[in-house]
Formats: C-alpha cells, structure tokens, sequence
C-alpha cells in the first residue's frame, strides 16, 4: 500500500484503546494490509502467511470486524469516491448504465414469450382419465391388495455380525 493511500486511510481508523491487554498490537497499515492480501488471494484468515509481517489471519480478521462497526470502509468508500470524482477519474454514466436489472423488470421491448408457455390446448397429456394414474393405464399391471403379495423376507441377523439391513 502506497503512502498516498495511507493518508487516505489513516485518519478514519479508530484509535487503539492505551490500556489493552495482550501483547503490542499489530500496526494498523500492516493489518490492513494483510485483510487485502486475504480479500485479493481469496483465501482463508487461517492461511494468511505469518512471514509476511501482517500478524495472524485471527487479529486480521478482528481488526476488520472492528473497523466495520467504526463504519471506517464506508467512509473510506466515500472519501475514495471524492477524490476520484475531484480529478475527474469517475464516469457517473457507465456506473448507471453498467447496473443491474431489478428482478421485477420483466417486461420491455427485448423480452419475448416464454419458450414454456406455449399456450397450446390440450398439451396436457394423461394416461388414464380415471384417477388411477399410469398403474391402471398401463397393460399388465395389476396391483394385488397387500394379503396377496408374498411375505416380506427378513434378513438372519446373528449375534456376531454387525450389520444390518434395513
């Protein structure tokens, strides 16, 4: 992280309390540091790598959830986008033309029917106008009442097996 960008950042942390338990914090550019390297790589705060001086993947993860309840990352996204929009860096139309369609949007002149409505007459199809759904359509099949079928066949189970069947 540049010093440029630091100044930016700095004056939105809060301040550490002076009395803290524990052993000397780690410094805040360091910490924020490493939160971006976990955000950038995408991994997990477990793996954030101690040899890169950041401090742990646990005091990383503290520090953000810290400055999220300070509101630091909102107000940095506003002072961010100031200083964008001051040297002329920010293009306000293609944030509101890049945007998303809001889920209810369905109608326009790009939407065209539905490939599943096709709004056709009888495309339902049954097997049997009785009730009995395909069992009784089907030829062949005939169902028997339970007392007809044959036994259902147990499986032995012996004292020194443990399996079982269900």
């Amino acid at each position: 992280m540049d010093d440029d960008l630091w100044a930016l950042v700095e004056p939105l942390l809060p301040p550490w309390p002076e009395r803290s338990p524990g052993p000397r914090p780690v410094p805040d550019r360091l910490c924020l540091q490493g939160i971006l390297f976990v955000l950038h790589n995408d991994i997990a705060w477990q793996l954030l790598p101690l040899e890169l001086g950041f401090g742990s993947g646990q005091t990383c993860w503290r520090r953000l959830g810290r400055w999220q309840k300070a509101g630091v990352f909102e107000q940095l996204h506003r002072v961010l986008l100031a200083e964008l929009n001051a040297a002329d860096e920010l293009d306000w139309l293609t944030g509101v033309r890049g945007r998303l369609p809001h889920p209810r949007e369905k109608e326009g002149p790009e939407t065209g029917p539905s490939p599943v409505d096709r709004r056709k007459t009888g495309s339902k199809h049954h097997l049997n106008g009785r009730g009995h759904g395909a069992r009784g359509a089907l030829p062949g099949y005939s169902r028997r009442p339970a007392s007809a079928r044959p036994p259902r066949r147990r499986a032995r189970s012996s004292p020194t097996s443990t399996r079982r069947f269900w």
